[in-house]
């Protein structure tokens, strides 16, 4: 895997991982302030869940980058048998 598939695995990575992780704790307020949607979240912590969403990514990410290192599964040959070049 090279630098530029490593880093745009990892950004797709953690998006994926930020979506599953925005839902977390997330509670409407009892009474909402005039002006605001009555669905916002009370505390976002959206540093918190930046933050967790990098951990499980780089987690997620190593798992991708240590089974296309291994060879395991062999995505040239896959390729090839799909009839790829």
């Amino acid at each position: 895997m090279g630098l530029v598939t490593g880093i745009s695995v990892y950004v797709v990575v953690w998006w994926v991982v930020l979506f599953a992780v925005l839902p977390w704790g997330v509670r409407a307020p009892d009474t909402p302030e005039p002006g605001m949607a009555d669905s916002a979240p009370e505390r976002p912590r959206i540093l918190l869940k930046f933050a967790v969403t990098t951990l499980v990514a780089a987690v997620v990410w190593l798992g991708i980058f240590a089974l296309v290192q291994s060879d395991l599964i062999s995505f040239r040959e896959m390729a090839k048998g799909m009839g790829a070049p």
